[in-house]
């Protein structure tokens, strides 16, 4: 069982498996003269002769080689599982970089970190361990016949013939292994995405009082795997039953053999005693591998997906770079995820190279896929999409994040410390800079009555409050000082002092950069020198406020009907403080 494919994905491992293999037969030479030396010093006592006195440096020597051999050989399969896992875990990273981030399309996150992680364990231990004993496998036997063949060929001829058996054995397994196996890798991926989905899910979950719904859910995905791998464990041990069977079988109709002759007095003590003591070394390399091969199988089940990972179409290469003084313009653009459901549709808008351009429209209307066309997230649009005149899709994806900052509602932030996360925008950042950042976010006075800059974050600053968190993404961005900057809902979520405070930032952002705002809340839009409202994946109105509010239909229903809500969310308030 060799895949060709895994053999040229990592060939430097290869060097390390061939020498496992050398130390390998070094110490089966070692063995052999052990048991030589053995047999010749019983069938001197038997036979009342004198023991030679070379066979001491000899036995010494056998042991020296079996300790030496077992110590070089463990390292170098050593070395090919590092060199396995730090390859692979290279390629997956180098993939992921070239999917960019939309590579969910091809596989989910969790599915990534069980391939990087628990597959490339198992793909070490098939180069680290199966392989050697692959090629040991074949060699051991026909150095031992060489052996034994000029001390009783027959005996010899049976062995040889018997070690077979087991990789016939092992054969007839690997069908029926492979679908397992495979079954359990889709099983193992379907608990890992589900698990990581609620987990992240999970403050959500307990809002609505669905987590016990989804804990049903999740002991029932459990219970499909625990079945599988049950199914997993049952063939390995069964399997393992019939090649102990088919290696005991064959050691006993060697030494069978070996008995016969010696009965017949055709065999001398000394070669009988060595023909026995050595059949069992021509069935042990088989049967080793016979164990390394269910490990073996899961690995090649984990390389399956790691193979539909790395042979994921990417994007076209893209080359071109932006011009100083380009302005977003989407020409008839229209997109749509699946085929048959257009989410946008012949759009036509232009983002100026200064001020604020507002997207608005219901949820669901494709401000937020505007976003990912201006970003290059997306490439499967119709029309254009240009920076300047060029197509996003064919810019150079390190020039276009270089060039636009998209700031969104789950902005992530890392554990560490505040001054950690900022320099994700800007490494060489001096402590001034950080804080004339987060002095346009309004977030200065806060870290100043904490630890400063040095505030320590939780993951993804759980520690903050939702305002706070966005405030401190939106520094962040300020820092990257690009040319653009997109905000898709950054203010959604946030209390009202906050969303204040983000737009302040914004609108003073507006003043020297192309800053373009997606919201559903229209009072976020009223500064904007130019409003897109969108319907249904169309263009329903462009101007200002003033302008749509006596122009646009959809603008003007959409406004009376969230200012009505604000007037009853006030007055609603206002109630309860009264009450109180």
């Amino acid at each position: 069982m060799m895949d060709k494919r895994l053999l040229k994905l990592v060939p430097g491992a290869m060097r390390h498996v061939a020498a496992t293999v050398g130390w390998q037969w070094i110490g089966l030479l070692g063995n052999a003269a052990m048991v030589w030396t053995i047999a010749l010093v019983l069938s001197s006592l038997v036979c009342k002769h004198s023991i030679p006195p070379f066979l001491w440096p000899v036995l010494a020597c056998g042991i020296a080689a079996r300790t030496v051999s077992a110590r070089f050989s463990a390292r170098e399969s050593f070395a090919a599982s590092q060199d396995v896992k730090g390859t692979l875990r290279r390629l997956i990273y180098e993939k992921l970089l070239l999917l960019g981030p939309s590579y969910t399309e091809y596989v989910p996150t969790a599915e990534v970190v069980q391939l990087s992680v628990e597959g490339c364990e198992q793909l070490e231990t098939y180069f680290g361990q199966y392989l050697p004993q692959l090629f040991y496998s074949v060699l051991a036997p026909l150095t031992l016949f060489i052996m034994v063949a000029p001390l009783c060929f027959p005996a010899a001829v049976v062995l040889l013939v018997c070690v077979p058996l087991i990789p016939v054995t092992i054969a007839a397994v690997q069908k029926v292994a492979k679908k397992i196996l495979g079954n359990y890798w889709d099983q193992y991926a379907e608990l890992g995405d589900s698990f990581l989905e609620n987990l992240q899910g999970l403050t959500t979950l307990k809002i609505y009082q669905a987590d016990s719904a989804r804990h049903k859910a999740m002991n029932a995905e459990a219970e499909r795997f625990r079945v599988v791998t049950m199914k997993v464990l049952s063939m390995q041990l069964n399997s393992i039953i019939v090649m102990d069977i088919v290696a005991l079988g064959g050691a006993v109709a060697g030494m069978a053999v070996a008995l016969g002759f010696a009965a017949a007095g055709s065999l001398d003590l000394f070669a009988c005693l060595f023909i026995i003591l050595i059949s069992a070394d021509f069935f042990l390399p088989m049967r080793q591998l016979g164990s390394y091969f269910h490990v073996a199988m899961n690995g090649i089940a984990a390389s399956e997906k790691i193979f539909r990972l790395l042979e994921a179409p990417e994007p076209s290469a893209r080359s071109l770079k932006i011009e100083q003084e380009s302005q977003f313009s989407l020409e008839h653009a229209s997109f749509g995820y699946e085929k048959d459901r257009v989410v946008l549709d012949d759009i036509c808008l232009q983002i100026p190279a200064t001020g604020l351009t507002a997207i608005v429209g219901e949820s669901g209307s494709g401000k937020s896929t505007i976003a990912a066309l201006l970003s290059g997230r997306l490439d499967g649009y119709s029309g254009e999409v240009l920076l300047g005149k060029n197509q996003v899709r064919e810019i150079d994806r390190k020039a276009l994040s270089r060039h636009v900052t998209v700031v969104g509602l789950g902005a992530h932030l890392f554990a560490g410390t505040v001054a950690d996360n900022l320099r994700m925008a800007k490494p060489n950042a001096t402590d001034a800079e950080l804080w004339r950042a987060l002095g346009l976010a309004r977030l200065a006075e806060f870290l100043h009555q904490n630890d400063g800059l040095q505030t320590r974050l939780t993951e993804n600053a759980a520690n903050l409050s939702g305002g706070q968190r966005q405030r401190l993404a939106l520094a962040r961005a300020i820092l990257h000082d690009s040319p653009v900057y997109i905000f898709d809902e950054a203010t959604s979520n946030v209390d009202v002092e906050s969303e204040e405070d983000i737009m302040r930032a914004v609108c003073e952002l507006a003043r020297t950069k192309a800053v373009v705002v997606i919201s559903h809340r229209l009072a976020n839009a009223v500064p904007a020198q130019k409003i897109y409202v969108l319907d249904h994946g169309a263009i329903a109105g462009t101007g200002t406020h003033d302008e749509l509010l006596k122009t646009c239909e959809t603008y003007s229903t959409l406004w009376s009907a969230q200012a009505a809500l604000e007037r009853l969310s006030a007055g609603t308030k206002e109630v309860a403080q009264d009450a109180e």
